[in-house]
């Protein structure tokens, strides 16, 4: 009774003091075009009272003893602002400040964002990424983030043409993207080289790769979030750019222009890009294919923004992109995904607590054509596929800060609707999917800086019910770090994770540019082995894993960091493509084993490794390395002979190097040169067996076999059982900027992709026993105006 009694008292004290306590809030812009200013350190000057902001440059001190304060706000890109501020006993003062870009800083001002975000935040598997340094890496035609994922510690991309990115052993289709809150299906074109975002209006992306917090869910791998920035609110401004590959156009500019003592603002932003590899290559790269190279797209993004004079702003965006490959006589992909919403931030004037909130609806459409075959009927058919998926996703977060502490917490509602529709010649008939569900999600997650900053603990829970499918997940994780000193740093994180949609392609594909869904299967087996041999039901449609990350980081001198990470994510439930399917499920054939009949079967796997990153950036100087050992492994546990097949998936790539440098020249710092290497171990692939004449019967009893023409079919070995070549390959490009007026800046690119011309395989045609090979050097030079 006494220590109920002694709580209680500690906690009503501690709300009294509390009480006596005011708060410093506010925003942090560039005072040039009103953008807001991430990662700012703002704090009372001689005190340790303070905090960061966010990607929004929104900042929130509370807990502020009464008296007079001069509160600093510094950033190593801006100049530094002092103001002198006098806080009262349950005052909430709101500021907003303007920042001018030169990094003039008080000479007693030490303190970094950089440096808070490393010691208050656990950052496990984390990768924050800002479009100035994918500025860094060598472009192929203008910088793009497809570019730069390739280098992040942990990723695999598979191939220049129609690769999908890999992250830390999980699927393409495991892997999560969103675009200012909302869903984006397919973020890559065929071409693996290009994304559909566009780097100049882009604010920040951040890529959790593991161990990611119960904010997000709906994915079993990983998470990817970008944020578009609002666009000038000052003055016209925009981009133009052409290059042998392609061609793009910003424009933005305010509606109503910002005025730092006006009541409001509200900016526009517009972005365009276009391919015309597929004429521009028959000239300029004949030698990579004589028919020119069959890629071509198209990507529009709009925004508009509406800013409340205390800081509360609501966004309209929307985004049509498109993506065609013809190659001429073999197959025909094209998609296309479009979409539109808003997201929002309210202040409450009265109140500490911040709240977010997003409405968005995406739809994503892909289509297949190969060539024509005899089909079963006797006539001449194409093999066909189609894929759709369109998704609503909305919810609200809720922020209330504590000192440096925060609790977060929020709810989600999720609607996907699924079509799949498959025409092959081995089928009598058309094969459809088609589902409509509904999820509905809450979470909850603290952040707790403890020990004078030595430990900081970050749990969080997510309850996500699968209403459609009846199915409640309950997923606890945790993230923790632990400051042994400013300089050195451990930290680790775990967590479960559940998701519904699968890939309407077979992990065991080598080469598919056909990216579609399906959602929640339902010819599923009744029940699988698992890796250990023992019989499992199959209780639901979902996928489901669990992650273990653990590293270190360390800041060994001035500009120097290394970072050291080992993870582990067990897929305690997969659901695959039945590619061994011979018969129709009917009850005529319930004596044949599922593994012959289903549609889909159950498997499990496993992805571990261990990842290197050291970068250094001085002056004019930045240098990245990055490591990445991996193991890959699935176990199918529906087989015809009943035994678990064990397998390496066609990702499973186990050393990958990426070296990337970068030196900045001239007395302007106008000229800049770009290298960076990549070196990737082999990928699993199939060997031949033998050939045989494969005959199409047509399905009739009177069909004559010996006057027939045979096409070549061919028998496989061990699955996976041996690795291709290695993969390397040399970028670099050479950057100069012409200052042409205070505004308006030119800038020309030359360089080449694949420098050295390596010959790295795309995949082997068995039928022409011919190789095919991945991009050869591509020489590129790319012009642009920004104004």
């Amino acid at each position: 009774m006494q220590r109920i009694v002694l709580t209680f008292l500690c906690a009503v004290t501690t709300f009294i003091l509390s009480a006596q306590t005011g708060t410093i809030r506010g925003f942090v812009y560039d005072k040039a075009n009103g953008e807001a200013v991430a990662y700012s350190s703002v704090y009372l000057k001689g005190t340790t009272i303070g905090s960061s902001t966010d990607q929004n440059g929104f900042f929130s001190i509370n807990k502020i003893p009464p008296g007079e304060y001069i509160l600093i706000v510094t950033n190593l890109d801006y100049d530094t602002i002092a103001e002198k501020l006098s806080v009262k006993a349950n005052d909430i003062i709101n500021k907003k400040f303007y920042s001018t870009k030169g990094g003039i800083n008080l000479d007693d001002i030490n303190v970094t964002a950089e440096q808070t975000e490393k010691i208050e935040n656990p950052g496990v598997g984390t990768t924050k990424i800002d479009p100035v340094v994918i500025n860094k890496l060598p472009s192929v035609g203008e910088p793009d983030l497809a570019q730069y994922l390739q280098v992040l510690p942990g990723v695999v991309f598979t191939g220049d043409q129609g690769g999908q990115l890999y992250i830390r052993g999980g699927s393409a289709i495991q892997n999560k993207v969103l675009l200012d809150g909302m869903v984006i299906y397919n973020p890559f074109h065929s071409i693996g080289l290009f994304s559909v975002f566009d780097n100049d209006i882009m604010r920040n992306a951040d890529v959790y790769s593991a161990g990611f917090g119960a904010e997000y869910g709906g994915r079993v791998s990983s998470i990817m979030d970008i944020t578009t920035r609002d666009g000038n609110k000052k003055r016209i401004a925009g981009k133009v750019a052409a290059s042998t590959f392609g061609a793009k156009l910003n424009i933005e500019g305010p509606l109503k222009k910002l005025r730092e003592d006006g009541r409001g603002s509200s900016s526009f932003l517009v972005s365009g890009k276009t391919s015309y590899l597929p004429q521009t290559s028959k000239v300029l790269y004949p030698y990579a294919n004589k028919d020119g190279l069959p890629f071509s797209y198209n990507d529009i993004y709009a925004k508009m923004s509406f800013n409340a004079n205390n800081g509360s702003k609501i966004n309209l965006f929307g985004f049509d992109f498109s993506d065609q490959v013809n190659y001429t006589g073999l197959a025909n992909f094209k998609w296309n995904s479009f979409g539109g919403g808003s997201n929002f931030i309210l202040i409450p004037n009265n109140s500490s607590l911040l709240i977010e909130g997003v409405f968005a609806y995406s739809q994503y459409k892909i289509d297949y054509k190969g060539p024509e075959a005899l089909n079963l009927k006797g006539q001449m058919q194409a093999n066909q596929k189609s894929s759709t998926i369109g998704g609503f996703n909305g919810g609200f977060n809720f922020i209330k800060f504590f000192g440096r502490n925060e609790f977060r917490y929020g709810f989600e509602l999720i609607g996907t609707n699924t079509d799949y529709t498959i025409q092959n010649p081995n089928f009598v008939d058309a094969i459809n999917y088609s589902k409509i569900s509904t999820e509905i999600a809450g979470y909850m997650k603290y952040k707790w800086i403890l020990a004078n900053k030595h430990i900081v603990l970050e749990p969080s829970f997510r309850l996500h019910y699968y209403a459609t499918f009846n199915n409640l997940s309950p997923e606890p994780r945790m993230s923790a770090k632990i400051n042994v000193t400013r300089r050195f740093r451990l930290k680790g994180a775990a967590g479960m994770y559940s998701q519904s949609l699968m890939s309407a392609s077979s992990d065991r594909d080598v080469v598919n540019l056909f990216y579609g869904f399906i959602n929640g299967p339902d010819n599923l087996p009744d029940s699988y082995t698992n890796k250990d041999g023992k019989t499992l039901e199959v209780k639901s449609q979902l996928q489901k894993a669990w992650h273990a990350v653990g590293g270190f980081e360390v800041d060994v001198f001035k500009g120097l960091e290394i970072q050291v990470e080992a993870y582990e994510k067990f897929f305690n439930q997969l659901t695959n493509v039945n590619r061994d399917k011979l018969f129709d499920d009917t009850p005529e054939n319930a004596n044949k084993p599922d593994a012959l009949k289903k549609d889909f079967v159950m498997e499990q796997g496993r992805a571990r490794g261990l990842d290197f990153v050291a970068k250094y950036e001085m002056k004019r100087f930045y240098f990245w390395a990055v490591y990445s050992l991996t193991y890959n492994d699935r176990w199918t546990g529906n087989t015809a002979d009943g035994q678990v097949f064990h397998y390496a998936p066609v990702w499973d790539r186990r050393h990958n190097v990426n070296l990337v440098a970068t030196y900045t020249m001239g007395k302007k710092r106008n000229f800049e040169a770009s290298v960076r290497w990549n070196y990737g171990s082999g990928f699993p692939f199939t060997p031949t067996q033998g050939y045989y004449p494969q005959i199409n019967f047509g399905n009739s009893a009177t069909f004559d076999y010996t006057t027939a023409n045979a096409q070549l079919g061919y028998i496989g070995g061990d699955y996976n059982s041996q690795r291709l070549p290695s993969y390397h390959r040399l970028d670099a490009n050479i950057k100069w900027r012409y200052k042409w007026t205070e505004r308006t800046t030119l800038e020309v690119t030359a360089g080449a992709t694949n420098m050295y011309n390596r010959e790295n395989i795309f995949y082997f045609d068995r039928v022409k026993y011919k190789r095919v090979n991945q991009l050869p050097i591509l020489p590129n030079v790319n012009i642009s105006i920004t104004f």
